[in-house]
């Protein structure tokens, strides 16, 4: 018989599944060993862990904040300071920003002034300096004129809100510092589009007088909206007098992951705090957080003049997420399905030890296939296996 006639006869054959039943303890407690971790993988894993079986949808949410407390300071312009003075910006939504220190620039008016003294702004005379020269990263425009700074030192003039800002004199000390006993009221409201459910961080039972009261305490207090800002930031790793000094971003981090099966009236906040921003010890490149900002007046002969703060303080972000389940057909069928496919296949690792690490693995292997004759009774002689022909 020629090749190519072999190929269109074996094209032909029908193959059925043979039942070859072998009174083997090994293999039976292979076979078996291995459908019982199928079946943990399937019903532990995949339903109680994975939750498979759910349908699942992403939170949508909304947050506002408000905080309040009282400041007082020495050390600027400004002696008492309340949430209008200290909160940037004043309707706080996902971030809203404490002011914890600064530095002040009083009386700032456009005119002309020398810069502060660095290599690239000293000069000698007024040919080291540009006219109308603008370095972005300088404090104005230079005028082309060489001035004194001081009585032993000369620097290029500028265009400018004079007088500049000397900002490398921080205070090592957070003037704000009792900005650690200010509170923040965090509103927050969820829905999960796909299974109209509802929920506030304010919980039903929660009343006006309940929260003129409350703090947040996760071992007494859950419940409580209201967060005083020491406890957010030790929660968080960190200590807020150091943090004050120069500023960070402090995550607020509420989670709404509910099983909506079984604990639907039990879907709650879980709440945790983090440190956001990178921070290298003994590192002075950019740390903190900071940006400026100004208050402007008019004196009594029309001249605008400014006050220039450079703020440093802690951002708060309120990272909402979450995923909610709830039983699903779909899904369910789609997960049986695989678990079924999972089974069929423990017989082939059953074969494979069967054929493979057994004594009498020849045996089996003649008796797996076998070729039947149609014009005789008997069974004809095994020619070959699924692993190999022998």
């Amino acid at each position: 018989m020629s090749g190519w006639q072999g190929c269109v006869q074996y094209l032909f054959y029908y193959e059925t599944p043979k039942t070859l039943v072998i009174p083997n303890i090994t293999v039976g407690f292979v076979f078996r060993f291995t459908q019982l971790l199928v079946v943990l993988y399937v019903l532990g894993y995949v339903c109680l862990v994975q939750k498979a079986y759910q349908e699942t949808d992403s939170v949508v949410s909304t947050v506002t904040t408000k905080v309040k407390g009282f400041a007082f300071t020495n050390a600027s312009s400004i002696k008492y300071w309340d949430v209008a003075d200290y909160v940037i910006p004043p309707q706080g939504g996902n971030s809203f920003f404490v002011l914890t220190n600064m530095i002040v620039t009083l009386r700032q008016t456009r005119s002309r002034c020398p810069l502060l003294p660095d290599h690239s702004t000293v000069c000698v005379d007024d040919c080291d300096c540009i006219e109308g020269l603008n370095d972005p990263r300088g404090s104005g425009i230079q005028t082309g004129l060489c001035e004194n700074f001081s009585t032993t030192v000369k620097t290029c003039e500028v265009i400018s809100w004079c007088p500049l800002e000397i900002d490398s004199h921080l205070p090592d000390h957070a003037l704000l510092d009792s900005a650690e006993n200010f509170t923040v009221l965090i509103k927050n409201s969820i829905t999960y589009p796909k299974f109209n459910f509802y929920r506030r961080n304010i919980a039903p039972h929660i009343n006006s007088s309940y929260l003129r009261s409350c703090e947040f305490k996760r071992s007494s207090d859950p419940d409580c909206p209201i967060f005083r800002l020491k406890n957010i930031v030790s929660e968080a790793g960190e200590d807020f007098q150091d943090m004050a000094v120069k500023g960070g971003i402090l995550g607020i981090i509420i989670d709404w992951s509910c099983d909506l099966d079984w604990w639907a009236r039990k879907c709650s906040p879980k709440y945790s705090f983090r440190r956001l921003d990178s921070r290298i010890p003994n590192s002075d490149v950019a740390p903190g957080y900071n940006f400026r900002f100004a208050k402007y007046y008019m004196d009594q002969g029309g001249e605008e003049f400014r006050t220039l703060f450079k703020a440093y303080g802690i951002r708060f972000d309120v990272i909402v997420f979450g995923t909610a389940g709830k039983f699903g057909v779909v899904p369910t069928v789609v997960n049986l399905g695989a678990a079924l496919t999972f089974l069929s296949l423990v017989p082939l690792v059953a074969d494979w030890f069967l054929l493979t690490c057994l004594r009498k693995k020849d045996l089996y292997s003649r008796h797996k296939v076998s070729y039947l004759k149609e014009d005789t009774d008997s069974e004809g002689e095994t020619m070959r296996t699924i692993f190999g022909t022998k």
